[in-house]
């Protein structure tokens, strides 16, 4: 409270006191004192004011004093509020009325102008154009991506005894583990022979009854709607003599009635839905029966608009005994078939100099859309039977990343090995807890068949794995390293070791290679962790190793 406002209570104090004590006589005189003082302190309020106020050479007015005709109280500092007060004859400015636009709108001057920004709003706009239109032609086009089917997206699966491969011992069991065969990234299942055929008994062939040990139409009818379900089609082993010993196709004299029977056979299981037919020892119907053999062909590989599109092209799967690439290539072009499964990895010991020719023959003398890789089947043997143990995932990796189609037999996944037949029982003891030493083969197990699936599903997503470029780098009596380029897709460096003792240094010195690059996936994470950055100049590699190498895009 300032000096004047205590003066101001003080008088208004005495003012009552004085009331009271003289009556009406004396309140009369109190009121003229308050209008006196009161006359003094706003006067004195004034000058204080005016005291504040910074000197100016405008006759002592400061620079940012309102104008003419407003009054201003301004408080001190101490939560007080600053009052404006509007002369009531203050004007604002509401701008041009419609007739005032439209009266300069028309003027010489903004019609210029108008004609102006509108020209050089097209010309900016029309230059915009013109760049995206260079460099559009001016980047470099994708590649055209080439004509595949289904059986080029992902591995084939074979299940050549129903009774080994499941539980319940049928067609039914093979329904209820369609997921577990879903995680694999399968694409396709090869199941059979089921069909009726006593050993060596051509009389007795019956195409087209499924064999009562491993179940029924209904339940087959299941299998392929579960698997379509899951995207996986499934191709009928229709080998005619599977279960004798004079050959697939009987003795030669039979060749033609066989044949003949097949034909209405094919009918049948494709009007039930298959999506594909198997046959073993196609050389020889080719070479015996020639024009039969174009009919098989035409009913299978005939296109189908009842199926979707994805699905609407049926495979035929060849199988031959012949491990001589220049003889596998030589059936691929005589027989026509669209796969052809032989021995050409299977031969001798692992020899990767041999591996190399093979596969560039191969892969310079057909589209590897005809190609397919396996190591073994219902006849040889399971993976983990055919090749050293330590080389498993060495061997998944190898037919996971060649150009063309991976099979696999069933199993193969976990390193299922061969016992006292070729059809082993499969193993799901994956899905259970285990203790002791069975725990320690289900460790093991679980880790092939989780290397499997961790291939599988790069090789889904990465078009250079799926039908990339195929480019041989290096190779050697115990060592391998090839390239898959797709594009301007990322580039896939593939590198295996079949060596049994020390390390290996892959010179991998190339003009289309960085100097580093990140390991995709390894089978030995110790020694090759994902995501860790390798010198691809000096690529060091132990003793049955194997690596997937990312290397990034070329622009």
């Amino acid at each position: 409270m300032n000096t004047e406002e205590t003066r101001l209570e003080m008088k208004d104090a005495g003012s009552i006191s004085a009331e009271q004590k003289d009556g009406p006589d004396a309140a009369q005189a109190a009121v003229d004192a308050d209008a006196t003082e009161a006359d003094v302190s706003e006067a004195d309020l004034d000058q204080e004011e005016q005291e504040k106020q910074p000197m100016t050479s405008d006759g002592g007015r400061p620079a940012d004093a309102p104008p003419e005709g407003r009054e201003e109280v301004e408080a001190e500092k101490n939560g007080s509020v600053k009052l404006k007060i509007l002369d009531e004859a203050e004007e604002t400015f509401i701008g041009l009325n419609k007739e005032e636009l439209l009266r300069v709108a028309g003027t010489p001057g903004w019609v210029r102008t108008r004609w102006a920004l509108l020209l050089v709003f097209w010309l900016g706009w029309l230059g915009m154009l013109g760049g995206a239109v260079l460099i559009l032609l001016q980047a470099p086009g994708c590649r055209e991506l080439p004509a595949t089917s289904w059986w080029n997206e992902g591995p084939l699966y074979q299940i050549g005894n129903i009774q080994a491969f499941t539980d319940k011992h049928n067609l039914k069991g093979l329904e209820q583990k369609m997921n577990s065969l879903s995680e694999l990234k399968v694409k396709g299942l090869v199941v059979g022979p089921i069909h009726v055929a006593p050993p060596d008994e051509a009389v007795n062939l019956r195409f087209e009854e499924i064999s009562p040990d491993a179940g029924n139409l209904e339940q087959f009818k299941g299998v392929i709607q579960a698997a379509h379900r899951k995207g996986i089609s499934v191709v009928l082993d229709l080998t005619p003599n599977y279960r004798g010993l004079s050959g697939p196709w009987f003795s030669g004299n039979s060749i033609t009635s066989v044949a003949e029977r097949l034909k209405s056979a094919l009918v049948f299981w494709l009007n039930e839905g298959v999506d594909g037919v198997q046959l073993s020892g196609v050389e020889l119907l080719a070479n015996m029966a020639p024009s039969l053999w174009a009919d098989i062909r035409a009913i299978i590989q005939n296109e189908t608009d009842s199926e979707p599109k994805s699905r609407s092209k049926r495979v035929l799967l060849g199988i031959t005994r012949h491990s001589s690439a220049e003889d596998v290539s030589a059936l691929l072009t005589s027989t026509g078939v669209d796969l052809l499964m032989s021995n050409v990895l299977t031969s001798g010991d692992p020899d990767p100099s041999q591996y190399a020719k093979t596969i560039q023959l191969l892969y310079s003398n057909h589209s590897q859309t005809k190609l397919a890789w396996n190591l073994g089947d219902r006849v040889a043997g399971h993976l983990a039977s055919l090749v050293d143990q330590a080389h498993i995932q060495l061997y998944q990796l190898l037919l996971l990343t060649l150009p063309g189609t991976p099979v696999f037999n069933y199993g193969d996944e976990i390193g299922l090995m061969d016992g006292d037949s070729k059809f082993p029982k499969m193993l799901w003891d994956f899905e259970e807890e285990l203790n002791g030493t069975l725990q320690e083969e289900q460790a093991e197990r679980l880790s092939f068949r989780k290397f499997f699936c961790s291939v599988t599903e790069l090789r889904a997503k990465q078009r250079s794995l799926r039908y990339g470029d195929f480019l041989l780098l290096s190779n050697s009596s115990s060592s391998l390293v090839y390239l898959r380029v797709w594009d301007q897709n990322d580039r896939y460096l593939a590198a295996f070791n079949w060596g049994a003792e020390g390390e290996v240094v892959l010179q991998t010195n190339h003009a289309a290679l960085p100097r580093h690059a990140a390991v995709a996936l390894s089978t030995n994470s110790s020694a090759l962790p994902q995501g860790s950055s390798v010198d691809l100049i000096n690529l060091w590699l132990g003793p049955g190793q194997a690596a997937l190498i990312k290397l990034p895009q070329t622009g």
